[in-house]
């Protein structure tokens, strides 16, 4: 009875150097430093006087606290479930194998998780995600399969402990949705999200279709992140975009369809339009839509690597075949397979509730290796 003990024990020595290697990935020893820095910060006479600051620094400390509570964890339940072994092998007692079963799930689960996150090394990862939906030329399939997206994006969200915050909502004609802007809300949402950005392509036999036809729709799902005011040396004035002003319609507040205090900004340069209709005025709606223009135009400038905003052009990817990066097939067999990865499951339902971690994981892996499916 003991031998599952000992074949657990070897798992565990087994995955100790990956666990400590975790140590040094995530810089705990940095962390440590600055979290003593930031408390610093927190006891200095004054500080509490400026309140946007204060409340950064407050964010700041309860995620870095977070995270090295998190690594200090993992360590007690290796301890744990090692001195578990030790005693089982010694009383000859197996009570407690589901227990030591289960905790070593849970442990690599959490390596896992710590693992992806050392992949997120890029200048804007660990910020919110703006994600814009689209749908493609289709009429009312195509509109509903966007929405069908949406719904898979903020289950996975509510599933990870993201909140989101709608922005934007453009309803379909006869079902479905033509157009959503939502804020998606946590520490590294942009990181993980950032590869979800381009077309989407579903297959299925159309419910909107009485013939019972096979059909092909598309959307386009736009992910950039949520970059701060003072972050880039970029200033927006009023004359360099035109303002429109509408009546809000779709998911909103009680103020919904009563004013006319939604908020529409085109960026006369490039073309860029952003849209706000679900904060209570007018002028709050305006803000966001500067906060989103600025975050698509320092983006867009850094991604393209151009020396100024003015060389953006607001050309945007054709919502077509050929230019998808995960299919989503429905019939004559059931599957979703991602282009650039290879990563694929037969398991559409689970993925179209929010279950998207393993092309989420795939993606930041050929990101960090280059090891890329060719098209």
């Amino acid at each position: 009875m003991n031998i599952e003990f000992d074949t657990y024990k070897q798992k565990l020595n087994d995955c100790r150097p990956a666990l400590d290697g975790l140590a040094e990935s995530l810089n705990m020893a940095g962390m440590r430093n600055e979290l003593e820095r930031l408390h610093a910060m927190q006891e200095a006479p004054g500080f509490w006087d400026d309140p946007e600051k204060s409340q950064k620094v407050a964010i700041k400390v309860k995620q870095t606290e977070a995270k090295i509570e998190r690594y200090e964890k993992m360590v007690a339940s290796w301890d744990d479930m090692m001195t578990i072994c030790e005693m089982a092998a010694e009383e000859d007692d197996d009570s407690m194998l589901d227990e030591l079963k289960q905790s070593f799930e849970v442990l690599e689960e959490q390596m896992e998780t710590c693992r992806l996150e050392t992949l997120l090394t890029g200048h804007y990862d660990k910020n919110n995600a703006l994600m814009s939906f689209h749908a493609g030329a289709g009429g009312t399939e195509a509109q509903d399969w966007c929405q069908m997206l949406y719904r898979m994006y903020t289950r996975w969200a509510e599933r990870h402990g993201f909140t989101y915050k709608i922005l934007d909502y453009l309803e379909g004609d006869e079902a479905g949705l033509k157009s959503a802007d939502i804020m998606i809300e946590g520490e590294n949402a942009y990181g993980f999200l950032k590869g979800e950005n381009g077309v989407h392509r579903l297959v299925r036999v159309s419910p909107f279709d009485a013939n019972a036809r096979r059909q092909t729709s598309f959307s386009a799902i736009e992910v950039i992140p949520e970059i701060e005011d003072d972050s880039q040396d970029i200033e927006i004035r009023p004359e360099d975009y035109e303002m429109q002003v509408y009546r809000s319609s779709g998911a909103g507040g009680q103020h919904i369809n009563k004013t006319s205090s939604a908020v529409r900004l085109i960026h006369k340069a490039t073309g860029i339009v952003v849209s706000c209709q679900t904060e209570r005025s007018q002028f709050q709606n305006k803000e966001t839509c500067l906060k989103m223009l600025r975050s698509k135009l320092v983006e867009i400038k850094e991604r393209e690597h151009l020396d100024k905003i003015s060389d953006i052009k607001g050309v945007q990817q054709k919502i077509e075949w050929g230019s998808q990066i995960r299919n989503y097939v429905f019939m004559p067999y059931t599957l979703v397979k991602d282009t650039r990865t290879g990563c694929e499951t037969s398991n559409v339902n689970a993925v179209m509730d929010g279950a998207l971690d393993p092309f989420i994981e795939s993606y930041l892996n050929c990101l960090a290796t280059g090891n890329w499916v060719q098209k």
